[in-house]
Parts: C-alpha cells; sequence; structure tokens
C-alpha cells in the first residue's frame, strides 16, 4: 500500500510541475507583445484590480488567443492519445491519420460552396468570419468521419499493421487535399484567398464564442476518456485480453474514435489546420507519466496546450510584428519527432 501511495505521489507531482509549465506559458503569452506590459500589470488586469487600457489589452486581446491555445491543443492531444490507444499504433493522430485533412476539406466545402464564410478586406490583411460556425463544424465533423471509417474499416482486417494505418491516412490526407484543391479551383478569388487563410492555421481568429465551443466539445469526450482510463489500460495488452476483462472493445473504439474525430474536427474549423500536436504531446509525457490513462490523459492534455501555447508565442514573436502560420511552427516541431518514432520502430 505504502508502495503504490507513492506511485501515485509521483504521478501527482508531475501533473503539478505540467500544470505549473502550463500557467508560465500563459504568462509569457500574455507579457508578449508590443504594448510592454509588467508582470505586475498583467497580474493586476487578471484580478481587475488594472487600468482599463491594461485590462483591454490582456482580456480583450491576448487572452481569447491564449484560451483558444489552451483548449484546441488540449482537444488534439487528447485525441491523439485515445487513437494511439484503441488503434495501437504509437503514429495515430488527427494529423498523421487524415482526420485534419477530412476536416479542413469538409469546412472548404462549407466556405466556398455553402457560403458558411468569407473575407473581409484584402487577401493580405483581411480576416476570416465564419457567418455559420455551426455548420462549418458540422461539415468539417462529417469529412473527419469519413477518414475515421475507414480506418476503422482497416483496423478489423486480418494482418493490417500500425504501417498499413499510416500508409491509409497518407492516402487519404492525399485525397481529402486534392478533393479541396478541386473545391478552391471553381472558387472566386475573395473566398480563395480565405480557405488559403484560414488553412494556415491562425488562433487569433477563434474568438471567446468558438472556444466555448470547443471547450464544450472538449469536457464531454474527456470526461468520456477519463470514465474509461481502465479500459484505455486494459487494451495495452491486446484486444483479446481487453475482452477477457469485460471490455466491450467494439463499442469502445467506435465511441472513441466518434469522440476523438469531433473534437479535432471541432477544433481544426475554427482556428484552421494545426498538425502534429496530438502526436507529440501524448509521447512527450508518456515516458514521465507512463501509459496509466488515469494519468496519461491529463497530462497529454496539459502538454498539448503548452505546446501549441508556446508555438504560439514563438510565431507571434520570431518574425514580429508579423504573426507566423500557427501550423507551420507545429510543423516544424513535429516532423522531427515523426522521423524519429519511424526510425525507433524501424530499429
Amino acid at each position: 500500500m505504502g508502495e503504490y501511495r507513492r506511485y501515485l505521489g509521483r504521478k501527482i507531482l508531475l501533473l503539478a510541475a505540467l500544470a505549473l509549465v502550463l500557467v508560465g506559458a500563459v504568462l509569457a503569452s500574455i507579457l508578449a507583445g508590443s504594448s510592454g506590459l509588467t508582470l505586475g500589470q498583467v497580474l493586476a488586469a487578471l484580478v481587475g484590480r488594472g487600468t482599463t487600457q491594461t485590462s483591454t489589452i490582456v482580456w480583450n486581446v491576448r487572452m481569447p488567443r491564449i484560451a483558444a491555445a489552451v483548449v484546441v491543443g488540449c482537444g488534439l492531444a487528447v485525441a491523439g492519445c485515445v487513437m494511439q490507444s484503441v488503434l495501437h499504433n504509437p503514429l495515430a493522430s488527427a494529423s498523421t491519420l487524415g482526420v485534419s485533412q477530412g476536416a479542413s476539406f469538409g469546412a472548404t466545402v462549407a466556405i466556398v460552396c455553402l457560403g458558411a464564410g468569407a473575407q473581409q478586406g484584402s487577401s493580405t490583411s483581411g480576416t476570416i468570419t465564419i457567418y455559420n460556425p455551426t455548420l462549418v463544424t458540422f461539415c468539417a465533423f462529417l469529412g473527419g468521419m469519413v477518414t475515421v471509417c475507414v480506418i476503422l474499416a482497416l483496423s478489423r482486417v486480418r494482418m493490417s499493421t500500425p504501417a498499413t494505418m499510416i500508409l491509409a491516412g497518407v492516402a487519404l490526407s492525399s485525397m481529402f487535399t486534392g478533393g479541396a484543391t478541386l473545391v478552391q479551383y471553381f472558387a472566386d478569388d475573395v473566398v480563395l484567398a480565405s480557405v488559403v487563410y484560414w488553412t494556415f492555421g491562425d488562433l487569433g481568429r477563434a474568438g471567446w464564442n468558438e472556444t466555448g465551443l470547443i471547450f464544450l466539445v472538449l469536457l464531454v469526450a474527456f470526461a468520456y476518456f477519463l470514465l474509461h482510463s481502465w479500459s484505455y489500460n486494459a487494451l495495452q495488452s491486446g484486444p483479446q485480453t481487453a475482452k477477457s476483462l469485460g471490455v466491450p472493445v467494439e463499442r469502445l473504439t467506435l465511441v472513441t474514435m466518434t469522440l476523438a474525430a469531433l473534437l479535432s474536427a471541432a477544433a481544426v474549423s475554427f482556428v484552421g489546420i494545426i498538425n502534429f500536436v496530438g502526436l507529440i504531446a501524448p509521447h512527450m509525457v508518456r515516458r514521465l507519466v507512463g501509459s496509466d490513462h488515469r494519468f496519461l490523459l491529463p497530462a497529454s492534455a496539459l502538454a498539448g496546450a503548452s505546446v501549441l501555447l508556446l508555438s504560439d508565442l514563438l510565431a507571434r514573436v520570431a518574425a514580429s510584428p508579423m504573426v507566423l502560420p500557427i501550423g507551420a511552427v507545429t510543423s516544424f516541431l513535429g516532423a522531427p519527432l515523426f522521423l524519429y518514432l519511424i526510425y525507433k520502430g524501424a530499429k
């Protein structure tokens, strides 16, 4: 009993350390900017004692972007974690399996064909406005679900391997990218510029309402994942062992992949394509907290939020006053890890 308590204590301590890293990333993101706010001014604004100007900068300009980074990072990381578990594939995530690309195709159809979005201003300085976020999210969800259905079908084929899943994701990504290109080909210049700008990935276009919707999906999905953490632990020993322990493997896989796709699609539909966060975060924390999903899930959420928040901070300060596309920054971080995992698996 004493050893188990020490085990729990170490895991809780690691989660607390990850939470402190996230708090530090939040404070660093609030401080970064041309206004030159000090830490004291930021803390005063956060507790409602700052000046009007400081409070406006903190709560109306920087906090919506930070909240979007935290919620989207948590969502993509948690989705990647459970996908890796139910598919028995360490390379599984929304981006590597084509779910993000499928969701992007659905969102592109909604913006171009269904008139759910348009661009305000010029193609270089304008911002995308989603007139019907529900429609965009729904179409993105349908696009992501097509990918999920194909992956689930392949997982039932005998002799299917993790490499098969990744190859299927590459093929589906190519198909959805080609489909999005065809849709864009028939769009006028203004809408085309809107779609291209949207696919860059930008946390600044998600306001409080959009972030709240993503958070609601995250809350429902994360609650389900956490309640079934013991089932995910059982799956680590294989589907047959999990079934012998009473885990409804088929139903768990179907519901998990559906919620993970919905979570990924909801995030992508509002902020654009953000690659590799769902791949980076679970592998970063798995070496620290192990494969116990009671701790791995919250650790992945904290790590995903921190990774995306720090990537956004880098995108804002690297070429200031320009803001680099957040999708490009996360790809530079995720691609080396992806190659490392391939090398490790081959070795």
